[in-house]
């Protein structure tokens, strides 16, 4: 068998081979970026929920000191004595 014949044998395993790692490639870059050190880039995952933790904290606390505030206005207007509320009272008893 010439020479020829025995290297076209394994010119298309080897064709193969490349078009399997050409689409391997390709997926890793679809799946990581383009970056070619996709394995030392820092992870975004972790910052982005530690900074939603943070957020939500943040927003409860603002509703918990708005609703203290409204809750020190009412319990002021009930001890001054309110027109409304001191009518009523005295009806009742």
């Amino acid at each position: 068998m010439p020479e020829a014949f025995r290297a076209t044998s394994n010119a298309e395993k080897y064709v193969l081979e490349a078009d399997a790692l050409r689409r391997r490639q390709l997926r890793s870059a679809l799946l990581y970026g383009s970056s070619r050190f996709w394995r030392r880039k820092q992870r975004v995952w972790p910052a982005m929920i530690f900074g939603a933790i943070v957020v939500a904290v943040i927003c409860g606390v603002i509703a918990l000191i708005g609703a203290f505030d409204k809750q020190q206005e009412v319990n002021e207007l009930r001890g001054r004595g309110n027109p409304l509320t001191s009518q009523s009272e005295s009806v009742g008893h």
